[in-house]
């Protein structure tokens, strides 16, 4: 299922009213085809506000807040940008239209499978995806221009951290995982790790170690 014109109008617009307004941003989530990325019945279901199930009990984050994401990454065409947490590829295949790169981590193996086979159907070359413990980053290709996490961690993680580079910008949700997080928007500079609170929202929690399937 494509998305027809009035779909995209009213997609586009529930995007802007909820603050997504980076030019860059909206073009990028108006090109991927959020359906591609869902199942079933829920398919149909791709161009509302709404977060959605997927497989191995996680789910396809609110475009709004993909795009609210996105926005606070500030990525641009020159990045190299690591993703924590495939899930769908959704978001992944939104950062490809942004950055150089994108290289997403996940510990379940089938969700990168899924999410592998959503790329290669939009034709996204540009995106590495690898069944791994997220929460340890990716050391081999560090330093990162761009970290995005989705999903929550009591604090932001620091072998993350770690794999940013001076002037590099992470994006993550941060508190309890029963509770209301923080998107958090950190930016490394020369002296230091400047924290901007952005907005409440709610994300699975980051999990160490591998999923079972």
């Amino acid at each position: 299922m494509t998305m027809d014109a009035e779909a995209k109008m009213q997609f586009l617009f529930a995007l802007r009213s909820k603050g997504v307004t980076d030019k860059r941003v909206l073009e990028a989530m108006e090109s991927i085809d959020r359906g591609v990325f869902l199942r079933g019945i829920f398919a149909r279901r791709a161009y509302e506000d709404m977060p959605l199930p997927i497989a191995c009990g996680q789910t396809i984050s609110q475009p709004s807040v993909v795009g609210l994401m996105t926005q606070a990454l500030d990525v641009q065409p020159r990045d190299k940008v690591l993703e924590v947490g495939t899930g769908s590829g959704y978001q992944a295949a939104i950062l490809s239209q942004l950055a150089r790169r994108v290289y997403t981590v996940e510990r379940h193996r089938r969700l990168v499978r899924e999410a592998r086979a959503a790329f290669d159907t939009l034709g996204l070359t540009n995106i590495t995806a690898f069944t791994a413990d997220g929460s340890h980053g990716l050391e081999e290709q560090a330093p990162f221009d761009r970290i995005l996490v989705t999903a929550a961690a009591e604090d932001p993680p620091g072998p993350l951290l770690a794999q940013l580079r001076v002037g590099g910008i992470m994006v993550v949700p941060v508190g309890q995982s029963d509770a209301v997080q923080s998107l958090i928007k950190v930016t490394r500079s020369e002296t230091g790790l400047d924290y901007v609170e952005l907005r409440p929202v709610r994300f699975v929690p980051l999990v160490e170690g591998l999923g079972q399937e």
